[in-house]
């Protein structure tokens, strides 16, 4: 049986809640990123965090992960067609971001590349 939401913000808020799933996405709405990407632009995160939240995600079929048989080995974690479709949702977020940020003085820092 499929979920039941009163509201549709409520359904949109199950699949990228929390701190960490919606930055996740948004540095994937960029492009491919490997592992250690990731890591360097989320230095808050921790270590297992960042792999629970990589496995959620890929669970709810918005990241995919592809690893290439290579010594060590590469994998690279992209957007899902169902994860690029968050895409508008994922800009919004960023463009209000920058906008209370100048509102309100809040610094936001550059994430190494």
């Amino acid at each position: 049986m499929a979920s039941r939401y009163h509201c549709p913000v409520e359904l949109t808020m199950d699949v990228v809640g929390g701190k960490w799933r919606p930055v996740i996405l948004a540095h994937l709405k960029e492009g491919v990123h490997r592992y250690g990407e990731l890591r360097r632009r989320m230095p808050e995160v921790s270590e297992k965090m960042l792999v629970q939240r990589l496995r959620e995600l890929e669970a709810d079929g918005l990241v995919s992960r592809h690893e290439r048989d290579t010594n060590p080995p590469w994998v690279e974690y992209r957007l899902t067609d169902e994860g690029r479709s968050l895409a508008p949702v994922l800009q919004a977020m960023y463009d209000w971001g920058l906008e209370r940020a100048r509102r309100t003085g809040a610094t936001i820092i550059d994430p190494p590349t």
